[in-house]
């Protein structure tokens, strides 16, 4: 009994998302292949791709040398707050809010093991920055694209709606960062003695490669089963012992949501409740906004879309529902599972604090720019 109680304590997104699944699968008895249509592919191989890619960086040291890069250049605690958070911010309205945070989450937790203090206030609020900042361009999240093709936006029309939720959610994490880091005194580095003997020029080039092959294939330029061959053929071949690094249960929480999502969307009752309360501007808003918090905003995207022509609105609800709960966004599920898998591995205190932290922070970032939609709508 203590054993499943540790496991669900260890991985409780991954329970939740699987009983879920398994509940709904009870009622809805979809087929195999239902099941299997329902989850994006996409995705999960994509996901797999940069997970893998990030621990044969992170194997050879790149990610330790970049954090080295980040303490030199930026001297005090504010100025890497601003440095981490911004990049961040805008890297994922081009290389999507997963992207961002898989690529720089970890370089955070280096930095902030270099310079010996916690880390968790700016992975959350570096979490935030991702959702937040990828709701500007079409191809900065998931649900974006499919609003974007769904709905027919021009590019005009889509960035000027866009723009102003970016602004106001960069003049909110300015004074944010300026809070958490009253302190301005400078950095002081680990004594830590960092390994740098894997180190290797024609590994870095190698690896580089496959990463751009599969940020290509997030910009749909190639096929992301390709990016996926390649980056498990030669990664498998270079080092095959970074296959069981990539985090699997990560993946299987994808798609049990995913599964989940397709559960309830193809039930008749929910279908019925949905039409009869999508009525107005408000409404969609407020059903993006909430239904996100239990399913997430990208599948949340796809169901509420059926149902209404109110484009505008169920843009706003599900970009602002991406704030709240740790599932309102798969992205903020992702920095979670890093940090969990870095940092609660060796102090499992600060799992709680974590999502204690996560949760208020969000949910007061949720509620201003709830708020704010009323004044930019």
């Amino acid at each position: 009994m203590n054993s499943v109680v540790q496991f669900i304590k260890k991985d409780i997104v991954l329970c939740i998302s699987v009983l879920l699944a398994a509940i709904t699968s009870i009622f809805a008895k979809p087929s195999f292949e239902m099941l299997v249509n329902a989850v994006d592919w996409r995705v999960i191989f994509l996901l797999f791709s940069l997970m893998l890619v990030i621990q044969a960086f992170r194997y050879i040291n790149v990610l330790d040398i970049i954090a080295s890069f980040f303490v030199v250049k930026c001297n005090s605690l504010r100025k890497l707050y601003f440095a981490l958070i911004l990049l961040v911010f805008f890297s994922s309205m081009i290389v999507t809010n997963d992207v961002a945070l898989l690529t720089f989450v970890p370089i955070t937790i280096l930095i902030f093991k270099r310079i010996n203090l916690s880390c968790v206030n700016i992975i959350i609020l570096e979490t935030i920055a991702a959702n937040l900042g990828s709701s500007v361009t079409p191809m900065g999240n998931p649900q974006n694209l499919f609003l974007f093709s769904y709905y027919e936006f021009s590019s005009l029309d889509f960035i000027l709606m866009s723009v102003k939720l970016g602004i106001i959610s960069l003049i909110l994490l300015v004074p944010t960062i300026c809070i958490f880091t009253k302190s301005k005194g400078l950095i002081v580095v680990s004594s830590e003695n960092n390994n740098r003997e894997k180190f290797s020029v024609k590994l870095t080039l190698l690896y580089l490669f496959v990463l751009i092959m599969v940020l290509l294939s997030v910009f749909r330029i190639i096929d992301y089963r390709v990016s996926f061959v390649l980056s498990f053929v030669i990664i498998g071949i270079v080092n095959f012992r970074l296959l069981a690094k990539v985090d699997y249960a990560l993946l299987i929480t994808f798609i049990a949501f995913f599964i989940f999502t397709n559960n309830i969307s193809s039930n008749q009752s929910i279908s019925s409740f949905f039409s009869s309360i999508l009525k107005n501007e408000n409404s969609v808003f407020f059903s993006g906004v909430g239904l996100s918090q239990i399913i997430s905003n990208v599948p949340a995207s796809l169901l509420l879309s059926t149902f209404t022509d109110e484009a505008v609105s169920l843009f706003y609800g599900v970009n602002i529902g991406g704030l709240g709960t740790l599932i309102a966004s798969l992205a903020s599920v992702i920095s979670y599972k890093i940090y969990k898998n870095e940092i609660v591995v060796q102090d499992e205190s600060s799992n709680d604090k974590f999502i204690l932290k996560f949760s208020v922070l969000n949910l007061i970032y949720l509620f201003i720019l709830i708020l704010v939609f009323f004044f930019i709508k």
